[in-house]
């Protein structure tokens, strides 16, 4: 049941890969720079360090306190994206005239961030691993005004493409060795999310996607066929199939629910018949409404006794991993499926409770002890055995773990940028290496793979919580 890659589309469908995509503005109105995606505290108290002469380094951790109901691990995702963003980190003259227009920071405060640049280490997950609540995601070490002032962008990135890709991998468990692509964009909330759910569709195993800014930036295939008004434009059904069919002769795929299904499928067989002469094969059909199960039977049967027994069956109509999973179990003979807004929008578990808290500065490891928002002192490795996840500290070895957390920038600078590829098969495999417990699609009441402590771990929140009876670091 692992999420296969799909087979090479022809030549002419597979997308060009530009280094630069449309940003969160919007198309037009161009990227919002990275250091305005900030709450207005982190300035405020960035310019009350500053005011303080405080200037030491700290260590942040980036973790999901606890797992959605829904969802049984997450997918780790966007650190590509969250790095671009800390490499190219600045705030220009139009950025310091506009907190200059607030009449609340000073000078002199104003003057440092026209300077400054993110300097920062950042170790982090890579993209495509299975994770899981209290686990580290990134972990950054900077001088304690850059650290806190990228902490906005950070969980943005993260926390929001983790989310989108624990639902694509859903989506790719659900269907097994079936197909699937993104068919989300129309639905998604904003561009700048309808891109990073192709993308992490195609991260865990999607055949393609139908949003053709996703094709361009990620080199993902893009695939579509046509809407219920094209055949709607057209007197006779028949008519508007053979159209397309001639217009886009190679891998046909004909919508045949516009009007009656499964007439849609006898039109279906009578015009790939009659075009067949003309070298026109027909690839699928897409159905698109409807009790998707018994209809995929009937035109089966309709496709098989016209003799196109090789033509696939295609369905989308608000899908999620639900219901696919639950169309495959009754034996539907559905071969590939277009799952849109439930992908998109994780609309069964559309946040995640992911925070960046302080765990380290100049004056030693640091700890939150506010009631349910307790942390863990000190920067922390994730090790991953056989059944179980131990945290630890990040110079102590677990003997026959592999290490999680690996570095990602020194200095400010990118230790590395991973392809896309090379990112499908990390998810791709992860998710096929699942136990039977994780690949489930039921809700879990609670935590279902262990995540320990080590021993090291353990005796430093137990020195440093018996230091700070009154509290500790914020």
């Amino acid at each position: 049941m692992t999420p296969q890659p799909a087979a090479a589309p022809e030549p002419s469908l597979v997308a060009t890969p530009v280094p630069e995509a449309v940003g969160p503005g919007g198309p037009g109105r161009g990227a919002v720079p990275p250091a305005l995606v900030t709450d207005l505290y982190e300035l405020t108290m960035a310019a009350a360090y500053q005011a303080d002469g405080i200037e030491h380094e700290a260590t942040f951790e980036l973790f999901v306190r606890s797992l959605p109901p829904q969802r049984r691990f997450l997918l780790a995702a966007g650190l590509d994206d969250a790095l671009d963003g800390l490499a190219s980190w600045r705030f220009d003259g139009d950025d310091i005239a506009y907190l200059a227009s607030l009449g609340m920071f000073p000078r002199q405060f104003l003057d440092r961030l026209q300077g400054l640049r993110f300097t920062g280490d950042v170790w982090a997950v890579p993209e495509g691993e299975v994770v899981f609540a209290g686990e580290p995601l990134v972990r950054v070490t900077a001088p304690l005004v850059e650290a806190q002032l990228v902490e906005t962008w950070l969980l943005n990135r993260i926390a929001s493409q983790t989310m989108l890709a624990s639902k694509a991998a859903r989506v790719a468990l659900a269907c097994g060795d079936r197909s699937f692509v993104d068919f989300s964009a129309r639905r998604d909330h904003g561009v700048d999310a309808a891109m990073a759910a192709a993308r992490a569709a195609w991260m865990c195993g999607a055949a393609g996607t139908s949003l053709v800014a996703a094709g361009r930036r990620f080199g993902i295939p893009l695939t579509g066929t046509m809407a219920h008004s094209f055949v709607m434009s057209y007197d006779d059904e028949r008519d508007a199939f053979r159209a397309y069919a001639r217009c886009f002769p190679h891998g046909v795929v004909l919508l045949i629910d516009t009007y009656d299904t499964l007439e849609g499928a006898r039109h279906a067989v009578e015009v790939a018949n009659e075009l067949a002469a003309e070298g026109i094969t027909l690839a699928a059909v897409r159905l698109d409404s409807g009790d998707l199960g018994a209809l995929a039977r009937e035109v089966r049967a309709i496709l098989d006794d016209g003799g196109l027994g090789g033509v696939r069956i295609l369905a989308s109509g608000d899908l999620d991993e639900h219901r696919v999973a639950a169309l495959l179990a009754g034996g539907a003979p559905i071969d590939a499926f277009g799952v849109g807004t439930q992908l998109g929008t994780s609309a069964d578990a559309p946040t995640l409770g992911a925070v960046y808290k302080l765990v380290e500065d100049a004056d030693g490891p640091k700890v939150k002890l506010a009631s349910g928002k307790v942390t863990l002192p000190g920067p922390k490795q994730v090790w991953r055995l056989d059944g179980r996840d131990v945290l630890s500290l990040d110079h102590e070895e677990v003997p026959g773990g592999r290490p999680l957390l690996a570095p990602a920038m020194v200095g400010g600078r990118r230790t590395g940028v991973e392809s896309l590829d090379r990112i499908r098969e990390r998810a791709v495999a992860a998710l096929d290496a699942l136990p039977p417990a994780l690949r489930s699609l039921d809700d879990a009441d609670e935590p279902l793979w262990p995540v320990e402590v080590s021993p090291g771990l353990d005796r430093l929140v137990a020195r440093v919580h018996a230091g700070l009876p009154g509290g500790g670091g914020s």
